[in-house]
């Protein structure tokens, strides 16, 4: 997608897989958005970084913070063929797509980013690759994140049977800053066993992901059709957001998806540290996830 680079549908066994958007609409709240160099909220959209504090555009008024970052209403490009190189094995049957942002200098953000995202549709599913590469002269703090939203079948998240192994999750303020950690064993947001959702509204940040051998964790998503959404996720992904939808403008988006975001932080990470990277000069960070279905 050229506007934010993100992904604006999946479909898959000719079914819709995300909630997402027609070419003809603007992006409805952060559908398949790519979320850098920040996820999730920054407070005041303000930061102290080696004794400088940047001001960065409030960009969710009514909770005086910048959310997702500054590249999800950018143009992204399509590199000359030349130029591109697929980021899997030579000669794998597979369908990919490639795009490239370069995000500049601008008030509260003095880097350079190299910004690179890769779609790949393989007999495994969809897999979304994305790295960042600093070149600027100076280290540069960041985060990335998405915000893809996983459809009920049913229409309604009530119906959706959820299962993700995190141990921690975060506290937030009526801005959706994280105040603390609490562990979710025997609590409502306990999804180590598979349950429905039910009448529960999250819009919640999580830690402490469970991982298998290969390192990934994962979140699977019974939608109500008899089929099984996972969304896996890289060992850089160190943080997940799970988002019932209660709040979205449009009421008729409410509630008919689950947003699953993939973050490398956590939210406000610019000003807590709680996550945060932080790229040398010349220095690129990658990490990967996808979806399966079964």
């Amino acid at each position: 997608m050229e506007v934010g680079g993100g992904i604006r549908s999946y479909r898959a066994d000719g079914e819709d897989i995300l909630d997402g958007f027609s070419q003809e609409e603007v992006c409805p709240a952060g559908s398949g958005q790519l979320l850098a160099p920040w996820p999730n909220r920054l407070g005041d959209g303000r930061f102290d970084w080696n004794g400088a504090t940047y001001q960065t555009a409030i960009t969710e008024v009514p909770s005086n913070n910048a959310i997702h970052g500054l590249v999800r209403w950018v143009n992204w490009t399509l590199p000359e063929p030349e130029t591109l190189h697929s980021p899997w094995t030579p000669g794998t049957p597979v369908e990919h797509l490639i795009l490239t942002h370069r995000l500049h200098p601008q008030p509260g953000w003095p880097w350079v980013l190299d910004l690179r995202v890769a779609y790949r549709l393989g007999e495994h599913g969809l897999e979304v690759r994305t790295w960042a590469t600093n070149l600027s002269g100076e280290p540069c703090p960041i985060g990335l994140g998405w915000h893809p939203y996983v459809k009920a079948s049913s229409g309604r998240v009530d119906d959706v049977t959820l299962k993700v192994n995190a141990r921690t999750a975060y506290v937030c303020d009526e801005r959706g800053l994280p105040t603390e950690r609490i562990g979710v064993e025997g609590t409502d947001l306990d999804f180590s066993e598979a349950r429905p959702i039910g009448n529960l509204a999250l819009d919640t940040p999580f830690t402490d992901l469970e991982r298998g051998p290969d390192g990934k964790a994962t979140v699977e998503i019974a939608t109500g059709n008899g089929k099984t959404v996972t969304l896996w996720m890289s060992p850089q992904y160190t943080h997940l957001m799970l988002f019932t939808g209660d709040t979205i403008h449009d009421q008729a988006r409410r509630r008919r998806a689950l947003a699953v975001e993939p973050m490398t932080a956590a939210p406000d990470m610019l000003r807590s540290g709680d996550g945060r990277r932080v790229l040398d000069p010349g220095e690129t960070f990658e990490a990967a996830w996808g979806i399966q279905v079964g």
